[in-house]
């Protein structure tokens, strides 16, 4: 894309938009919306807006020429996605969408608990007296179909008012109730307080608490399918999913009376990124997300008190209620200060919600958060000038002679001890270079800096051969390790330090500029030094050093994570009866495989393919496998990069 094509100033980088569902907007330099759209995958949708404009619709065409912005919202479902999108599109009529702009609405199920024999019914209407409502949902067959289903569960009246006013009066039931079609109270086979159980039955159900129905059809239509009564299991699949997609949560729509606002908050050691959802009338009716800077010694509380503050400077007014991730110690005052930015006084309570909707909804802003941190992130670290900035301040605190133009940084991790592996990571000119990163394999060692040692002395070893073959005294190394690091970065303090240059110097290296990274302060350590060097917060070298050490406990830990996987994929390959495909199922069925180490007989039982017996041998077989793994006593340290033990391609183990 060129610099004179207008998307390019707000085309997103590559990577940063997510794959979840969400919600997007077009927004012009004005600030008006210009058009709103929802995705099942953000990141696939939005790349459409980017093609040669050629093959862009000319409608689509005229709205991107207009746009200065895109914005964008992560939600949990689908379901979730089209219902913000129609609020959206409702409250901001954007010029190019042409859904929705009408005063319809998504349809409800609701259950009129203020009659004395209550019904359910789908509806359009949101102010139904004394009804309780289920909804919206988008998907207007799936809840006719599903209301049709829940009233031969659930039997109870389904005639409207006049209808059964008519048979109570006159003693003699409706159409519908003479036929059995309705099983209200003037059918005369039920009475008025057994009729209410039932309403209150279904109303356990909508409301998610009672999944026995969705758990007997789902039975139904395996012991059909296995029975070879196929039509039978297709029609049970359908209803099936009818059931699920009105039982579906929906966090983004709360009861009409609702009025508060949610901050989600995500923080690393520099920046903390705010997340607001403006709840009014039940539905988003806006969000804002902003940066904060994170003080060294600031308290979590003191930041969130900021941050809540900081949203009703100026004539905004705070709602009655504000959700919160955690609850300050001075919520008192807080909740005074902001009762008094209320003209008309009235309470402000600042709570945590704990379950519920409310609870989902802090689970959406929490995530919009650290969307947004990570956006801010990948912003600064393209800026050309923030790195080159970060690649001088980095070289005059750690008194080097050139800058560090290409930087290592190595991250031991383990589990308890045991499968310790590590991970080398480089950045060159400030940005990642994911083609470099590489993973070792460290089969025995003594403690943390036993690791260190190992990993640089190996890294050590091939700079050393690296050298030589320049000076044509050796044949040359495989391409991987010729580039020559200014800067080796280690994750720890002083003892790591140490062990790290050890190793060093054992192999001759002289060159090379070393320190350690702290965690907690990202203090940088340097060989033979007792005192730490401090860079400034919020500076740019602190930003790209926090960076550095981030990605390398990344891929230490997924290279970690990775092994285990497959460590027990060919355990559980042992087992008599459990072939690749159940290995899959099971694995699949647990979703990591500390849960599958952690669970029980019945619940490996209960996994597809896998009975009581399967599931004795396969508990039998990974307790052995337990024990036989306990950590013992260290011999000589070994390292191994993986990929080149044994004589195979050393070029493999390629991370990234």
């Amino acid at each position: 894309m060129s610099e004179d094509d207008p998307r390019s100033s707000f085309r997103p980088a590559p990577g940063e938009i997510p794959t979840s569902p969400g919600v997007y907007r077009f927004s012009d330099r004005h600030g008006r919306v210009l058009y709103i759209g929802k995705a099942k995958n953000l990141r696939a949708r939005l790349s459409n807006y980017f093609q040669p404009l050629r093959s862009i619709a000319p409608r689509t065409q005229r709205m991107l020429m207009l746009a200065a912005r895109l914005d964008w919202t992560v939600v949990a479902t689908d379901t979730e996605s089209l219902v913000l999108e129609h609020t959206w599109i409702t409250e901001f009529q954007p010029p190019f969408n042409v859904q929705f702009k009408d005063d319809k609405t998504y349809p409800y199920l609701a259950v009129t608990l203020r009659d004395e024999a209550p019904r359910l019914l789908v509806t359009r209407n949101e102010k139904i007296r004394g009804a309780r409502y289920f909804g919206p949902y988008p998907k207007v067959w799936a809840v006719r179909e599903t209301a049709a289903l829940l009233q031969q569960v659930f039997p109870i009246r389904t005639c409207n008012d006049a209808d059964y006013r008519r048979a109570v009066q006159t003693g003699r039931p409706c159409l519908a109730g003479q036929i059995g079609r309705c099983l209200g109270p003037c059918s005369g086979r039920i009475s008025v307080e057994a009729h209410r159980e039932r309403v209150n039955e279904l109303v356990s159900f909508l409301s998610g608490g009672d999944v026995s129905y969705l758990r007997a059809l789902q039975r139904e239509m395996r012991t059909a399918a296995a029975e070879q009564r196929y039509e039978d299991a297709a029609r049970l699949r359908d209803q099936t999913a009818s059931v699920e997609h009105v039982m579906e949560r929906n966090a983004v729509a709360l009861p009409h009376d609702v009025d508060l606002d949610v901050f989600g908050l995500k923080s690393d050691e520099l920046s903390a990124a705010a997340h607001q959802f403006i709840i009014r009338g039940g539905r988003i009716r806006g969000e804002r997300s902003w940066i904060v800077d994170v003080e060294l010694d600031g308290a979590p509380d003191t930041l969130l008190e900021q941050v809540v503050q900081s949203a009703y400077e100026g004539e905004r007014e705070p709602p009655p209620e504000i959700l919160v991730p955690t609850l300050p110690e001075g919520s008192a005052a807080l909740e005074a200060a902001l009762r008094a930015r209320r003209p008309r006084g009235g309470r402000v309570r600042v709570r945590v919600p704990e379950r519920g909707a409310k609870a989902q909804l802090m689970e959406r802003a929490t995530l919009n958060a650290g969307e947004h941190l990570l956006r801010h992130r990948m912003k600064r670290a393209a800026d050309v000038t923030a790195r080159t900035d970060a690649l001088a301040e980095l070289q005059r605190a750690l008194g080097m002679t050139d800058a560090p133009l290409r930087i290592e940084c190595i991250d031991v991790s383990h589990l308890h001890g045991s499968d310790v592996v590590a991970s080398l990571v480089v950045f060159e000119d400030g940005l990642p270079a994911k083609g470099e990163y590489r993973k070792y394999r460290i089969e025995r060692t003594s403690d943390d800096t036993d690791s260190i040692y190992q990993v640089v002395s190996r890294r050590a070893a091939q700079l050393r051969d690296a050298a030589r073959s320049d000076d044509g005294s050796q044949t040359p190394p495989l391409r991987r390790y010729r580039e020559r690091p200014q800067l080796l970065i280690v994750d720890g303090g002083a003892p790591q330090v140490a062990a790290a240059r050890r190793a060093l110097v054992e192999a001759g290296i002289d060159d090379v500029a070393l320190a350690g990274v702290a965690k907690r302060l990202e203090e940088l350590w340097l060989p033979e030094d007792d005192f730490p060097v401090i860079l400034p917060r919020g500076s740019e070298a602190l930003f790209l050093v926090q960076r550095l050490r981030d990605e390398a406990h990344r891929f230490a830990i997924t290279f970690q994570r990775q092994r285990r996987s497959t460590a027990i994929a060919s355990q559980l390959a042992e087992v008599p009866g459990l072939g690749p495909k159940r290995v899959r199922a099971l694995l699949n069925h647990f979703g990591s495989v500390s849960r599958l180490r952690a669970s029980t007989t019945a619940e490996i039982a209960a996994a597809p393919g896998v009975g009581p017996a399967l599931a004795e041998t396969v508990r039998a077989h990974l307790d052995r496998a337990a024990r036989s793994s306990e950590p013992r006593e260290s011999s000589a340290p070994t390292a191994k990069l993986e990929g080149e033990e044994g004589g195979s391609d050393a070029e493999g183990a390629v991370g990234g």
